[in-house]
């Protein structure tokens, strides 16, 4: 039986290393197919036409074939549409690749969480750094949604009470959103929980979320940071590590 082949597969590269002398292992994130593992024979070679294609953050349409783990890359275009992010950008881009690599299994599709990502790609490679913090918030909230991590942010999880607009919660990763104690900082409010309840939930879920995110993002990144560092069983993801030392210099 011929091992099958896929083409037009709109991707994006999350980490690239060597295979051999020529050749790249290419984590990349597909729309149809999640999270997958390419071969790219010859990719090293200075004449390789996947030598200049294969980079992060940049809209991709490939071709692979193989029944294997790891498959076999056929080709590669690039699909335009901005430059490669620098500084910040960037390193906000290695975070949201590193958070895909940790948390989502391979061959997982979820074509939506592949079109929220390429909506936050765009804002990252733009120069509307104002919304840059806004939106990482949003991929975090969209992504947890999407692969089962987040609770139910309008309810107490632990006794599926309706939380009350003025008061405080916050959110502990062995128990969900839960009444915030008088020592706790940072915790929002029952009516701002229930407004990103909301806004997830949208028949628009990024730009709704982006929108409530810009109104609370001091407040939500240590929720959310906390939440993400205990499913991905780290005290500090590579990239944001990376980035403290950057800003250490």
């Amino acid at each position: 039986m011929a091992a099958r082949r896929f083409s037009d597969e709109p991707a994006f590269v999350l980490h690239r290393y060597d295979w051999s002398e020529t050749s790249l292992i290419v984590e990349v994130f597909t729309r149809n197919h999640g999270r997958i593992a390419l071969v790219a024979k010859g990719a090293k070679r200075p004449t390789s036409s996947f030598r200049p294609i294969l980079l992060p953050l940049q809209p991709l349409q490939l071709a692979f074939g193989g029944d294997a783990e790891i498959r076999s890359l056929k080709s590669a275009e690039w699909q335009g549409g901005h430059v490669m992010p620098t500084g910040d950008a960037l390193l906000s881009g290695y975070y949201l690749n590193e958070l895909l690599l940790t948390l989502l299994a391979r061959d997982d599709p979820h074509p939506q969480l592949f079109e929220i990502y390429a909506r936050v790609v765009q804002v990252i490679a733009s120069e509307h750094g104002e919304v840059l913090q806004a939106a990482l918030r949003t991929w975090e909230l969209l992504l947890l949604r999407e692969i089962g991590l987040l609770p139910q942010l309008d309810r107490q999880t632990l006794t599926l009470g309706a939380l009350e607009g003025a008061t405080r919660y916050t959110l502990v990763p062995e128990g969900g959103l839960r009444q915030a104690q008088n020592e706790e900082r940072g915790a929002l409010t029952g009516a701002q929980w229930t407004s990103l309840q909301a806004a997830i939930h949208n028949d628009a879920p990024f730009t709704t979320t982006l929108r409530a995110c810009a109104e609370m993002m001091a407040e939500l990144k240590p929720q959310l940071r906390q939440l993400l560092h205990y499913h991905c069983g780290v005290k500090t993801l590579r990239s944001r590590q990376m980035m403290m030392d950057i800003q250490a210099l």
